[in-house]
């Protein structure tokens, strides 16, 4: 028979009818106690059992279970014959569409599997379960690689599917910001203006130009342009100042920066820095004929008389060329340039897709800044590649999330980071319920507030993915399941090679055995999220423009002698059914009494317990101390922190050695574009009150958050004030 989930292993013990467990279980008569010809119970026959009867009983019970050990038999061959079936038609289907190479090592791990299960059959009973998702998860990916083949060896861009789109559906609405819309075949001709502007100024294939907007239609047109020409375009968050911006724009190596009008000053204050071949261009909304008075050309007038067919091009852009680069958040450093071809476009974009089974009426909503990949990729795509309307945003408003879902009639809506915390606090409104909305996808829905936000707003799907900009293990929760950020196959994991392997979580440096490998997790144990790489354009490694960072985040040797892996840097955990949980970053994970402190569970609870508002959690030195004590930084601009509520809520939610022992109560928290929480300045600033201008609190002897004195301070330090 199929052992149950978190069935034991070994034979337990006869439960008793007097165990609390057993209280409501029923259970069968007790049989009787022979005792010769006489038996305790006075229910059969008054109380006599003769001989014969007795033998019939006993002839009775061994038919019993030799049917039932036959039912046994017969079970486990039905499973066994199903895995094989089911691995036979993977296999083939593998083999035909990947090639002999991933069937052998499928094939090889299938076998290794099932020589390890022994006789336990627990793999079978993981595999029974998990079979219809992978079989779901499997088809849909092979349609990605099916289309992906198709586009190599047509050797298309991404903007050339475009054209195919705009001729398409000319009429069709492409992009919606609030109240303005452009159609297919009004892109299709803007863009074409665009890269007639540029290939007149003698840009060319290969050549690298910024672009510095804020989200609107002509967002869109403008590097779409471009690519028809072959520019590459990095997309510069259009938040950066200073010497972030300045450092965004020199690392890509560009040769020019469009620039919008409403983000001059922030131009003017760099424009002395800049390579003197940079040349600038300022876009505006309206015609006019202002200059800021950095040399600049005006891109606006340049595009009003230009032609609106498409440019004949000296040398066309490949299916493999760079298309974009896109920067990394900046949460631990300055934002990184990362490589994003055609292919890997096109694959993000039909990945997303198929596997969250997005359909060819859905309207898309998306508040993300276009400059990131989740929304200037995967939300984007969906419109350029495949003919979808998208409802684009300048800004993305909380409380206007679900008018807008409503009012747009959009069906499937986008998120990221903590948006879907901030949407939750807001007030209820009848528009809650009242959209259209049959799914939504984005990465960063805390588990805490999973169900909580599902049941609230009526979503009937949540397609939580992730993946990193730059590297090549992107996976998606294509079943619902709360929490889970994606899965891998306990079936066949080698038709996607990703894995996680033990790392130091505080260094991130793998672990290895005594042969020099990595070593794989075992299920509910905390690693690294990896990916191998290949030339697969669903697992090639493109990395950063900077080579040096690229290196950074390459493992090698993983497996085998030889292969190399993209590290994510993210530590994850997997069930024993292969689901994918997040758990932290490598170095925000911080040790305090002896134990490991997961910082995005703890802020999580703190939120939580601070109705909802943003808390970054980090480890800081208290001297005496080994390890790092937790410190919570908490919003409160209006100084209302409820600190009993807080409190309370760390006592009842956390483990006494994760409980954060200070809180520091901030009037800004400072964030990036895509609504992740940056935390590395506040941890090096530390818990002294007398260096901080915001209040700081410590959580006592008595299980309560008080004042942080400076003589508080100075009775820590001098370890009077022990935790």
């Amino acid at each position: 028979m199929l052992i149950e989930n978190n069935a034991p292993t070994h034979t337990p013990a006869l439960a008793s009818a007097e165990d609390p467990k057993m209280k409501d279980v029923a259970l069968p008569p007790p049989l009787p106690e022979v005792n010769g010809n006489r038996t305790k119970t006075d229910d059969v026959e008054g109380g006599l059992l003769v001989q014969p009867q007795l033998q019939q009983a006993q002839c009775a019970s061994s038919a019993g279970a030799r049917r039932s050990t036959t039912l046994l038999v017969c079970r486990r061959v039905a499973v066994t014959a199903a895995m094989v079936l089911l691995v036979v038609v993977l296999a083939s289907l593998s083999a035909f569409f990947l090639g002999w190479a991933s069937l052998v090592q499928m094939l090889l791990v299938a076998g290794a599997v099932y020589l390890c299960t022994g006789r336990r059959y627990r793999w079978f009973y993981v595999a029974a379960k998990t079979a219809p998702r992978d079989i779901r998860a499997f088809s849909r990916f092979l349609r990605v690689q099916w289309m992906m083949h198709g586009h190599a060896k047509r050797n298309v861009t991404v903007a050339e599917i475009f054209q195919e789109m705009a001729a398409k559906y000319p009429d069709k609405v492409c992009l919606k910001c609030e109240e303005s819309e452009m159609t297919f075949s009004q892109v299709e001709e803007y863009s074409n203006k665009v890269a007639s502007v540029f290939m007149e100024h003698g840009y060319r294939k290969g050549d690298v130009i910024a672009l510095f907007m804020d989200n609107r239609p002509e967002f869109v047109c403008l590097w779409l342009g471009l690519a028809k020409i072959g520019v590459v375009v990095p997309l510069i968050n259009y938040n950066l100042r200073l010497n972030s911006l300045l450092h965004s724009i020199t690392v890509a190596d560009t040769q020019a920066v469009i620039y919008c009008s409403d983000f001059a000053d922030a131009i003017k204050d760099i424009a002395k820095q800049l390579p003197s071949k940079v040349a600038l261009y300022s876009w505006s909304s309206t015609p006019n004929n202002f200059s800021h008075g950095l040399g600049e050309k005006n891109l606006t007038a340049l595009l009003q008389n230009a032609p609106t067919t498409p440019p004949v091009v000296p040398e066309k852009p490949d299916f493999n060329d760079r298309l974009v680069y896109i920067y990394t958040s900046g949460t631990t450093g300055l934002p990184k340039a990362a490589v994003i071809t055609n292919a890997k476009y096109i694959f993000i974009t039909s990945a997303i897709r198929k596997l969250a089974d997005f359909r060819d009426s859905d309207r898309f909503y998306c508040p993300l800044p276009l400059y990131h990949t989740a929304g200037g990729c995967m939300s984007v795509g969906q419109s350029i590649l495949f003919g979808s309307t998208l409802v684009i945003r300048k800004k993305f408003s909380a409380s206007a999330y679900f008018s807008d879902c409503q009012k747009f009639e959009c069906t499937v809506a986008q998120y990221i980071g903590e948006m879907c915390r901030y949407i939750l606090s807001t007030p209820p409104k009848p528009e809650d319920t009242q959209h259209k909305i049959r799914l939504m996808f984005g990465n960063g829905l805390r588990p805490q507030i999973w169900k909580e936000f599902v049941d609230r707003f009526n979503i009937p799907a949540v397609a939580e993915f992730y993946g990193a900009t730059e590297g090549n293990a992107n996976i998606v929760n294509i079943d619902n399941t709360v929490g889970a950020i994606g899965f891998v196959s306990r079936i066949l994991p080698a038709v996607y090679p990703i894995s996680i392997i033990k790392v130091d979580p505080f260094s991130g440096e793998p672990i290895r055995d005594k042969n020099g490998l990595c070593m794989p997790c075992e299920p509910d144990e905390p690693g690294v999220f990896i990916g191998k790489i290949t030339s697969n354009p669903s697992r090639a490694f493109l990395g950063y423009v900077n080579k040096k960072d690229s290196e950074k985040k390459v493992v090698h040797d993983v497996f085998s002698k030889g292969d190399m892996a993209f590290l994510s840097g993210d530590l994850l955990v997997a069930d024993e059914f292969g689901y994918l949980y997040f758990r932290d970053r490598t170095g925000d994970t911080f040790r305090w009494k002896g134990e490991n402190v997961s910082t995005s569970e703890v802020e999580a609870v703190v939120s939580n317990a601070a109705g909802y508002r943003d808390a970054v959690v980090y480890g800081v030195e208290v001297p005496g101390n080994e390890g790092r004590a937790g410190m919570a930084a908490i919003l409160d601009q209006e100084d209302n922190l409820d600190l009993a509520a807080i409190s309370e809520g760390v006592r009842k939610a956390l483990p006494a050695y994760a409980r954060p022992q200070f809180i520091r109560a901030l009037r800004q928290v400072e964030m990036t574009g895509t609504f992740k929480l940056k935390k590395k300045d506040l941890q090096t600033e530390g818990f002294n009150p007398s260096l901080l201008k915001d209040k700081v609190y410590y959580f006592s002897s008595k299980g309560e958050y008080q004042l942080l004195t400076e003589a508080a301070y100075q009775d820590i330090i001098a370890g009077k004030i022990r935790f």
